[in-house]
């Protein structure tokens, strides 16, 4: 005889069916990992052939059909569309009558929060922001990535145990977010995960011009160990040529970038100056040392005595010792595109 004891059901969150508007890279990783967790599938819409592909690869069988008929089959409804058109979508469904009452009506846009949703919710609907702190594929990988994953949650304070209840079975972690924080809390993200892509792509250009064969294998592990100092040590683990105050070798920077990339020195001097001001803030940078620097960025010239064999910057010379030359500051930061 079997003495485990056994859950009791009214335990578990009731099952729902699911639907999702918008098949790109992130509805269907989400109503994937909701049906791992119980839930069932039944709807989906999308128009272009990627959306369908994602739809077929990651939520096999389950209908492809109109917005309005995925409100009509599913219990909650996953609002994947791009933020932009979020409102009107939104709107469009509510003066359609296809918001049914007692609906979980979701969206996984980072920039809004529930009241983007107030269309429906006046329809009946029960609104809730979800958005996922990650980066995505468009492909299963995505479902295992989000175990762990952060959710910013916006949500009725009535539904806010439904909201987290829902990250939870999705493997996330909830992070609650005022509706007025929201767009900050977006341009956050963006600034580390959307600008992170650019300034390593922009790096491996440089590298391969330089004559490295394989840059990614060159900065998986710099940038790998420069993320996880920042994470762990803030501003005090930044390091290079800005942070130690040498002019000389930030102006041959300049200089190189100017001959070979110019596209690139707005925004490493953007980026410099910026890293300058957190060296200086946090007594990292040597006020004395600063004066040269801060000139360098404020023209981008190569005027510093010096400049053509400053040299700290050549192999593992750096003054303070512990970075890899000068190519620690080449830059760190899903969010991707969640939604």
């Amino acid at each position: 005889m079997n003495t485990t004891p056994q859950p009791d059901p009214r335990d578990r969150p009731a099952r729902l069916t699911v639907g999702v508007v918008g098949a790109g890279r992130v509805g269907p990783a989400l109503a994937a990992s909701l049906q791992l967790a119980g839930h069932r599938p039944v709807a989906v819409s999308g128009v272009s052939d990627a959306s369908r592909r994602r739809a077929a690869e990651l939520l096999p069988d389950v209908p492809l059909v109109p917005p309005a008929e995925v409100l009509q089959r599913a219990e909650l409804v996953l609002l994947t569309v791009p933020d932009d058109a979020l409102p009107g979508l939104v709107s469009g469904l509510a003066e359609t009558g296809a918001v049914r009452p007692g609906q979980l009506l979701v969206h996984t846009s980072g920039r809004y929060g529930a009241k983007v949703l107030d269309p429906a919710l006046r329809a009946g609907a029960l609104p809730l922001a979800l958005h996922p702190a990650m980066t995505f594929t468009g492909t299963a990988v995505d479902v295992q990535r989000l175990a762990g994953c952060s959710f910013g949650v916006t949500a009725p304070e009535e539904l806010r145990l439904a909201a987290e209840a829902l990250v939870i079975e999705m493997g996330g972690e909830p992070e609650w977010i005022a509706e007025e924080n929201r767009p900050l809390y977006h341009a956050a993200l963006a600034l580390g995960a959307n600008h992170l892509v650019t300034l390593v792509a922009q790096s491996m250009e440089l590298l391969r011009t330089a004559g490295v064969e394989a840059p990614d294998r060159m900065l998986g592990p710099l940038l790998g160990a420069a993320l996880d100092n920042a994470l762990r040590s803030g501003d005090a683990a930044l390091t290079g040529p800005v942070a130690r105050g040498d002019a000389g070798t930030v102006a041959a920077h300049v200089a190189e970038l100017r001959r070979h990339a110019p596209q690139t020195v707005a925004g490493y001097l953007a980026m410099a100056r910026a890293t300058a001001d957190r060296a200086l803030a946090h007594g990292l940078l040597k006020a004395e040392l600063a004066e040269d620097l801060l000139g360098v960025l404020a023209d981008g010239t190569t005027g510093v005595a010096g400049t053509p064999g400053s040299g700290d910057d050549s192999g593992d010379g750096g003054r303070d010792g512990d970075d890899n030359g000068d190519s620690d500051d080449s830059g760190h930061g899903t969010e991707g595109d969640a939604g």
